[in-house]
């Protein structure tokens, strides 16, 4: 269970509150997962006592949201007590300690922000609460005491779980018909936090669902709503539907709601964009991205991730029909252009951005790696995470003709290679070309890389041999 530390947190945080007289339940996306049979990511709790009331009932919390009716618990999670509250005496690990969030039965008000709720009402009622909620399969409520209290022996009975359920807006029929819909009026549901087009997407596609035709049109009608999100947000959303194993579906969907064409405008421009038939037998500039998307797998890296979906993405502005074929000339470089707006326009980390620049920068060189001098591929070898590169084309390939020889030369070189010799200590530094009469200067760049290339094509053994290509190549007096 998603830790079994979080899991008999949320329970003995349920137990406490229960034991006090107040209603406690488990909430959200933690009861939609056991239903499906999988492992949620964390637990939530809803109840009807409001946020003082948590805040001095258990010893250690945190106000992270108590505007809102939000309070987070923090519970131990060792092995010889799982869920007992942490003693304020005590500075727990974060090994040993689960963190539960525990949200207080409410209604919102108006959300002029497009985001967040400007106030919140709390109420005692369950139902009430449940209606504010984004999607049915995520307005479900779980009680633990079910049965009494036989969750933890049941916790995999998927006709256990549906009886200890409740249900107040429909979610257990869309989970079994497969459909993401929203609770009440979708259109009111997307006019108060417009994030939650981009959540609706994401859950369709990580469950194999479809968008119910209500939600859907709600989606289309309000999609520039999203501009008004900010942008990390929309990043995020972004970045959980490329990695989790469903970004094909996902950005399908992003096409067919209208949102694509918000979010990344530049993206939306691969459709129709022809490829010649003799590179690409797949199709256009879209078709071969999503064959792309299609092959990451859950949990791969978020630089990886967004390599494959922005690699030609400099295609569009670039396409033009010569007198023997489609041709994309200089596709690259626009590309790395157009890859570094959309990351700066998404505020992705420096780290971050010149990965993803790599990816696209580099795309296109296994074709030429045969071919390649020795000292070249090995600087080819050295860019970082080059593990990612080799992924990268292994999926462009796959995507378009099937042919995978560049990329097995490439594979076969880069794990046969030991480190040393592709970043070998050099032979000469500017030390050794000062002690041997040459003034510093513009040129030591190109003396040391000349020397670096003979070292690498193996053309130079020892530090002698290196010094005399420079004396011969680079003769003292005529720098």
């Amino acid at each position: 269970m998603a830790g079994t530390g979080q899991f008999e947190a949320a329970l003995k945080i349920v137990e406490t509150l229960r034991a006090r007289g107040y209603e406690a339940y488990l909430a959200g996306g933690c009861v939609r997962d056991l239903l499906l049979g999988r492992e949620p990511a964390d637990y939530d709790v809803a109840t009807s006592a409001t946020p003082d009331v948590v805040l001095e009932m258990f010893p250690r919390t945190f106000a992270v949201g108590a505007h809102f009716g939000v309070v987070l618990v923090a519970t131990c999670g060792g092995a010889d007590g799982a869920g007992a509250p942490v003693g304020s005496q005590e500075t727990p690990t974060e090994e040993s300690t689960s963190m539960t969030e525990v949200a207080t039965f409410r209604s919102d008000l108006s959300y002029s922000d497009g985001r967040h709720p400007d106030a919140v009402r709390y109420t005692k009622n369950a139902e009430e609460d449940v209606q504010r909620r984004d999607f049915t399969i995520n307005g479900l409520l779980l009680d633990p005491l079910y049965g009494g209290g036989a969750l933890r022996e049941n916790v995999g009975d998927p006709r256990f779980l549906r009886s200890a359920a409740l249900d107040y807006v429909g979610g257990l029929a869309d989970l079994d018909a497969g459909v993401v819909r929203a609770i009440g009026r979708a259109e009111k549901r997307f006019e108060e936090d417009h994030l939650r087009m981009l959540r609706g997407v994401r859950f369709a596609a990580r469950f194999g669902f479809e968008l119910e035709a209500e939600t859907k049109r709600a989606m289309r009608l309000l999609a520039s709503r999203i501009d008004a999100v900010s942008r990390e947000r929309v990043r995020d959303e972004l970045t959980k539907m490329l990695t989790e194993g469903h970004a094909r579906r996902a950005f399908e969907l992003l096409d067919e709601t209208g949102l694509l064409n918000e979010v990344l405008p530049e993206v939306a421009r691969m459709k129709g964009v022809e490829q010649p038939a003799q590179f690409h037998p797949e199709g256009d500039v879209w078709v071969h991205t999503l064959l792309l998307l299609d092959q990451l797998e859950p949990g791969c890296s978020e630089t990886l991730a967004w390599g494959a979906l922005l690699h030609d993405v400099g295609k569009p502005p670039t396409f033009r029909r010569a007198p023997d074929r489609i041709r994309f000339d200089g596709h690259v470089e626009i590309g790395v252009a157009m890859g570094a707006e959309i990351c700066r326009r998404f505020r992705f980390s420096n780290e971050e951005t010149r990965q993803v620049l790599e990816l696209i920068e580099n795309h296109m060189r296994f074709m030429d790696a045969p071919r390649m001098k020795e000292s070249t591929l090995k600087r080819f070898f050295r860019l970082p995470r080059f593990e990612e590169h080799l992924a990268l084309n292994r999926m462009d390939c796959m995507a378009a003709s099937g042919n995978l020889e560049n990329w097995e030369f490439v594979r076969e070189r880069f794990f046969s290679m030991p480190e040393e010799a592709v970043r070998p200590a050099p032979f000469i530094t500017g030390r050794e070309l000062i002690a041997a009469g040459y003034p510093p200067g513009a040129r030591f760049k190109e003396m040391l890389r000349a020397a670096e290339d003979a070292q690498l094509e193996g053309a130079v053994a020892t530090q002698e041999e290196a010094m005399k290509l420079v004396r011969e190549r680079f003769p003292l007096g005529t720098e």
